[in-house]
């Protein structure tokens, strides 16, 4: 079994202690590459050292998340900042995999609406002009994201909706939209889980994991720290809901992913 962690946070402070070993824990499980989505400058040290150590396993993106635009005066430096790295990206980076992770995220707060909603659209016409694809994070704002993605139709947009647990209806309507794949992580393994009756009426074409560690944790360690390694119950999840093997989906969301944010280094 061959796996992508496409949504991996392994950079951030939660990780300092046992980062290695995560990454030695990952590998034991099958996940050969961790993507992993920028979030603002804040970040952006301890992103690139992560990938400069492990470039063949550890794959940036560049962009500027949602909630780093709340409350911050200098929001429109930081989307030039991530407009100049991903012109020409910082010594030691090869290229970014994605613009990511970008967004809408009105749980926090909706004060923002309109400042988030122009950070997301200008990071996703500057992903479609350089043919990247990108990594869309919705929090309580999926209404408006739908419209926001149907509205963007034709523009050559492409990406992953990361963390998808919404109905089978939005999944049909995003999916009509273009090139988008769906980001399945750890909600899938609750018990009772709404996504679990979704992602049974989805195509496996259409499918990625992740993790969004250390966040969003998944059966059987719901409640402990997430790292990359538990994918693979992501993964054993999806196959039981689809009457397939693991093998099979690790097979096809590993061919989805590569096909969307790569080449990969070798």
């Amino acid at each position: 079994m061959y796996l992508i962690d496409t949504h991996s946070h392994l950079y951030e402070p939660q990780f300092d202690a046992d980062r290695d070993d995560c990454l030695a824990r990952a590998a034991e499980a099958g996940v050969g590459r961790l993507l992993l989505p920028a979030i603002d400058s804040e970040s952006h040290a301890r992103l690139f050292d992560l990938c400069r150590r492990h470039p063949r396993r550890c794959i940036p993106m560049m962009g500027l998340h949602p909630t780093s635009v709340n409350d911050n005066p200098r929001w429109r430096e930081e989307l030039a900042a991530v407009e100049e790295y991903l012109r020409t990206p910082p010594e030691g980076i090869a290229r970014f995999c994605a613009v990511g992770e970008i967004g809408l995220d009105f749980y926090w707060s909706a004060d923002f609406r309109a400042e988030q909603t122009e950070a997301f659209r200008r990071q996703c016409l500057l992903a479609a002009e350089r043919g990247l694809p990108v990594a869309i994070h919705t929090r309580d704002a999926w209404p408006e994201m739908v419209e926001t993605i149907e509205e963007l139709r034709g523009t050559g947009l492409r990406g992953v909706f990361h963390a998808f647990a919404e109905s089978a209806e939005t999944y049909r309507r995003l999916r009509a939209c273009g090139d988008f794949l769906f980001g399945i992580g750890g909600v899938v393994t609750f018990k009772k889980s709404a996504l679990a009756g979704t992602v049974a009426e989805m195509a496996l074409d259409d499918l990625v994991v992740e993790t969004d560690c250390p966040y969003l944790t998944p059966a059987p360690h719901r409640g402990e720290r997430n790292e990359s390694a538990y994918v693979r119950f992501v993964c054993e999840k999806i196959a039981e809901l689809k009457g397939t093997t693991p093998d099979e989906v690790a097979a096809a969301t590993t061919a989805n992913a590569e096909r969307m944010f790569g080449p990969f280094p070798d």
